[in-house]
């Protein structure tokens, strides 16, 4: 038996925004809080959400004291301030810190404490009400964030989440035409960060047929329009596949899971302040090498998805070309493939195994049981940059 949780409504392709007031109005609300990234008020891109709202005579506050990879003192704030205010709406505009922070928003604004009392890892209290209403509309297509029930949170030298299905998205409203000015390197890490939560979600040990099918329809629609959404961002209909991909990666990994590469890669975000694609980019090839063996049959079904057609390989030879395959894309779309590209050095190896293996909600996902010895040595092959088995 299965359990699979959605967001209650979805919209999803080109032009889809235009629902937002539709939406909105259900809510009866009057005071909306709008979270989005500080460079896409700049570049005017939300003005497509604020300014139909107030044409209709609600009243706006764009908060954008927001930071990529949060930290959880930014979090604090943000809560601080929605407690302060007579909010009714929460809105999360951007990418997945932003709609992260939006939900932990919504939801603490009805709690008390901090928001360090709700992390997974030592909190110690429970939400215990949804809190406001909360529509979130992301600008990359990557992190998934606008169909789960996680914000995730920079610590010292590791991330952390509050998770709860209380920080589901009342409304996910997933439009393309809002990726299009997105830059190169973001659309590049954004993309590898999806087609990771689609890869995880397959080779994980809670995937169902269900989580399967949405995975390998991720990875189809990902891995055959990243390279063109990169070098050609005007490209509609990659920008559309992209958009996609990424919404059906989301509804695959919050119901499967996502495991090793997460875990590794949630290390590199604390201590190296980088960002959580990139981070994921980095490190599949190499954790997806390790594990192969646990997993030859799904990669194969991998590569298949991929384009890369396996009929004439054996399981194994075909997972030995996954990886590969893997290792190109990330080249492809111009992400560091090792972590000396990254400046990250050998010293670290140790007390990045160390944070990593804290990761026990994520790792127990693995087909494979990742000791701390694997993991260590998984961080070597990734600095070495040659793919290892056990």
């Amino acid at each position: 038996m299965h359990k699979l949780t959605f967001t209650p409504a979805s919209y999803t392709g080109w032009g889809c925004l235009s629902q937002l007031l539709l939406e909105v109005k259900k809510f009866n609300a009057h005071n909306i809080l709008i979270v989005t990234d500080p460079l896409l008020k700049e570049i005017g891109l939300t003005d497509n959400v604020e300014k139909p709202l107030i044409e209709k005579g609600y009243t706006t506050t764009i908060y954008t004291d927001i930071a990529p990879e949060p930290p959880l003192a930014i979090g604090e704030k943000l809560v601080d301030f929605t407690r302060k205010h007579p909010f009714d709406l929460v809105i999360g505009v951007g990418g997945g810190s932003a709609l992260d922070l939006a939900k932990l928003a919504a939801v603490l604004a009805k709690h008390d404490g901090k928001v360090a009392d709700y992390l997974n890892l030592t909190g110690t209290k429970t939400l215990d009400n949804k809190g406001l209403p909360k529509i979130l509309i992301p600008t990359t297509s990557g992190t998934g964030s606008e169909v789960t029930n996680i914000s995730v949170l920079s610590l010292d030298t590791t991330k952390d989440v509050v998770t709860h299905d209380y920080l589901l998205a009342d409304v996910a409203i997933v439009d393309p035409a809002l990726t299009i000015s997105l830059p190169s390197k973001v659309t590049a890490a954004t993309g590898v960060d999806a087609l990771t939560h689609a890869i995880e979600a397959y080779v994980s040990v809670n995937a169902n047929a269900v989580t399967d099918a949405l995975a390998l329809q991720a990875i189809r629609l990902i891995s055959q329009s990243i390279r063109t959404a990169v070098h050609n961002g005007q490209d509609k209909q990659a920008r559309t596949d992209m958009s996609y991909g990424s919404y059906l990666a989301g509804l695959a990994f919050f119901n499967a899971g996502v495991a090793g590469v997460h875990a590794l890669a949630y290390p590199l975000g604390g201590q190296f302040h980088i960002a959580h694609g990139d981070s994921n980019a980095v490190l599949l090839p190499y954790v997806m090498g390790y594990i192969r063996q646990s997993c030859e049959k799904r990669m194969k079904d991998i590569l298949d998805a991929m384009g890369i057609s396996s009929s004439y390989l054996s399981q194994e030879e075909a997972s030995y070309k996954c990886v590969d395959a893997l290792q190109q894309l990330v080249q492809d779309v111009k992400i560091p493939s090792t972590l000396q590209g990254f400046n990250i050095p050998a010293s670290a190896l140790e007390q990045l195994t160390e944070d990593a293996t804290k990761q026990t909600r994520i790792l127990a996902r693995s087909p494979m049981p990742l000791e701390r010895e694997d993991i260590y040595q998984i961080y070597q092959a990734a600095f070495d940059g040659v793919v290892r088995e056990p």
